[in-house]
């Protein structure tokens, strides 16, 4: 502990690399970088200075770091001749990963407008909710997704691929816009489910997307120096150079955090290279992609681990270039990392976990290598500008060692849900702290997390809260009663369960349900265990259901999704 607090007290002191400051914002002080990006157009600008070293690659598809910057000059320009987009329009991307959703982004946000990153598992119902919330001027998609918006919606809709040649013309004949970008004027909404059933828009600044990459450069710096230090007390060599920018298997969704930050922002600043795919995810394609584009960062997410670490164990394709492993999207296992540096040594030494949100923006703790082996049930370190607070249901801070609900307050935090005050004052106090709704403890700035209030689940990198299915299947006219958990699956984190009563006199099926549910939920929302019972859900005195008798009751063999 004193080691890391001294390399943070060095970094982040006035003569540091990375000098701290206090500074008012939103109206609270709190801690922020003193030299520091105020926009993502400045990330975008600070593309120029890697040159014609790749950033962007599908296929036979290769855009360097320089011809991005061109691409989104272009696409801003079109976008507005076209289309009228301006600061301060809302315009939601509804598309899958690929080079042109993150040139059409970059594109939108340079211009000043507020990007809404639309699930692209999401069924017409579910686009419908988050078009009425947002009202976009325009939604750009592929073919495949802006199949699934009903003519109800009345947002015209752009095909990114199909217009792609239009969108992008003239590239290298434009500027970036030039337009006033404040550091906490909106940029991006993140879909997150919540309590009312229904998902809603954590807003992220500018500054708060910007303060993930920077932080997390921050931390590096930190990992990289405490690992040099320990290797020297210990009489060991100093671990090895990086070998250069990253070259990154791109799998996390870009409408999430982790995807749109943690992958592409980091890596429009490192100089790195992003490797998409496309077609469902298989373990040997990946595996050859990681060996043919020489990979060196893959971050496995829900069921993708186990898959991976069972094929790679086969020995036929080369994965050596892999130097960091990360995951996301389901609980880690000790057992599961320890298998990663089994089965990939070259990365052993990195394998890491975060801890954040859609509403934190920023990472809130992590940790990797020697650390996570020492403590592998930790989220990690807070990290440098974070600060956490454990506190009891009556909102009293609890020491260390207490588990309790995990406030956090930062700089990076969102602004709020759009349009929706309420559910923002139930998250945000009047102090700026933002209640996760997860359960942990912190000891000496390490913090574990214990559960997840409101029972989240987990599934292959998805969040799925119960009771936005529950109401779905609620609404099923012989349904009497239902409740929806998460079971352990080992491929998946958690796969989705649900027992349900009938009401009397009725036969109800799985098929029958799934299908039922599947009509207005995503495919990863939609329960995969059906237990149909006769006899009422357990529930204790304050008549709430006892889920964990429910999943805890029977054996279960998770069904292939």
């Amino acid at each position: 502990m004193s080691l890391r607090n001294d390399l943070i007290q060095g970094l982040t002191g006035p003569e540091g690399y990375f000098p701290v400051q206090v500074e008012n914002v939103l109206g609270f002080d709190v801690p922020v970088l003193t030299n520091r990006r105020k926009s993502l157009r400045d990330l975008v600008e600070g593309c120029r200075a890697h040159g014609d070293r790749e950033f962007l690659v599908l296929g036979d598809r290769r855009i360097s770091h320089d011809q991005f910057v061109d691409l989104v000059a272009a696409e801003a320009v079109a976008l507005s001749a076209d289309h009228g987009v301006a600061k301060g329009d809302c315009v939601g991307i509804l598309a899958a990963n690929s080079p042109d959703w993150v040139i059409a982004y970059f594109a939108l946000v340079s211009s000043g407008a507020i990007v809404a990153l639309y699930n692209g598992w999401w069924t017409p119902d579910e686009i419908v909710h988050a078009t009425e919330l947002t009202t976009p001027k325009l939604i750009l998609g592929d073919e495949k997704r802006l199949a699934r918006v009903p003519e109800s919606v009345s947002a015209p809709l752009i095909d990114i691929d199909a217009e792609r040649e239009r969108l992008q013309r003239d590239a290298g004949a434009h500027q970036l816009p030039t337009v006033e970008l404040a550091e906490d004027d909106p940029v991006s909404i993140f879909f997150t489910s919540g309590t009312t059933g229904r998902a809603k828009g954590a807003t992220a600044s500018h500054r708060g997307l910007v303060g993930f990459v920077e932080i997390q450069m921050l931390n590096g710096a930190v990992r990289m120096m405490q690992a040099a230090a320990e290797a020297e007390a210990a009489g060991q060599p100093p671990p090895p150079p990086s070998g250069g920018p990253p070259i990154v298997m791109m799998t996390s969704p870009l409408f999430h955090v982790s995807g749109l930050s943690g992958s592409t922002l980091i890596n429009m600043v490192a100089g790195g290279t992003l490797i998409f795919r496309t077609g469902r995810f298989d373990p040997a394609a990946g595996l050859r992609l990681v060996e043919r584009e020489r990979i060196t960062v893959w971050s496995l997410i829900g069921s993708m681990g186990p898959r991976v670490l069972d094929e790679a164990a086969k020995g036929l394709t080369d994965t050596s270039s892999l130097t960091n492993v990360g995951f996301g999207g389901a609980p880690v296992s000790p057992d599961l990392a320890q298998r990663v540096r089994d089965v990939l040594p070259t990365a052993a030494a990195n394998v890491g976990i975060g801890y954040g949100s859609s509403e934190t923006v920023g990472v809130v703790a992590s940790h990797g290598g020697a650390d996570m082996v020492a403590r592998p049930e930790a989220a990690g370190w807070v990290l440098p500008t974070m600060q956490v607070q454990i506190r009891d249901d009556a909102g009293t801070v609890l020491p260390d060692g207490k588990n309790g609900r995990i406030w956090v307050k930062s700089a990076y935090t969102m602004l709020g849900y759009w349009n929706d005050d309420k559910a923002t004052a139930e998250a945000v106090d009047e102090d700026f702290w933002l209640d996760t709704g997860d359960v942990g403890r912190l000891e000496d700035q390490v913090l574990t997390i214990d559960s997840r209030a409101r029972d989240m689940i987990l599934h292959n990198g998805e969040n799925v809260y119960p009771i936005e299915v529950e109401y779905r299947i609620e609404d099923h006219p012989d349904v009497s009663e239902v409740a929806v958990y998460g079971l352990d699956d080992e491929l998946t984190g958690q796969v989705v369960a649900a027992s349900v009563v009938p009401t009397p006199g009725a036969a109800l099926s799985a098929d029958g349900l799934r299908t039922w549910a599947a009509k207005s939920l995503a495919p990863y929302k939609v329960p995969t265990s059906w237990d149909i019972r006769s006899e009422r859900l357990p529930r204790n005195a304050a008549g709430k259901v006892v889920k964990d008798a429910l999943s805890g009751q029977r054996a279960f063999t998770a069904l292939e999704d």
